[in-house]
């Protein structure tokens, strides 16, 4: 059993930024597995933003999140769709697009999905 943990994503063990200064990703390293919070700037949609860095046709992370501002569209591959805003928890499989919906930075805390996420 392991004893208190303290991290911050302020001082985080990583930062991805995304393409175009659209956003980043902090990650900080628990036993558990990495917990990321992602900062997605107005304008900013996975396919013109991540897929260069991804390399994929789609989103292939599956995340499992809490919105904590914002709001931010997610459009499965099989038509599927759904809007978060703050106070939302989210389960999204892989196979997805999603961009920030209006004019304020959506932020996500991820703990499940952030591992290889716009990774370089």
């Amino acid at each position: 059993m392991s004893g208190l943990v303290r991290r911050s994503f302020e001082d985080p063990e990583e930062v991805r930024p995304f393409e175009q200064g659209t956003g980043e990703v902090r990650l900080v390293n628990l036993d558990e597995g990495p917990v990321g919070r992602a900062v997605f700037r107005p304008g900013w949609q996975w396919s013109k933003h991540v897929k260069p860095i991804a390399g994929t046709d789609s989103c292939q992370a599956s995340h499992m999140g809490y919105l904590v501002s914002g709001r931010m569209r997610i459009v499965m591959d099989d038509g599927q769709a759904d809007e978060f805003g703050p106070g939302d928890f989210m389960v999204c499989p892989p196979g997805h697009d999603a961009w920030v919906l209006g004019d304020e930075p959506c932020v996500v805390i991820d703990w499940q999905g952030v591992a290889d996420y716009a990774k370089r």
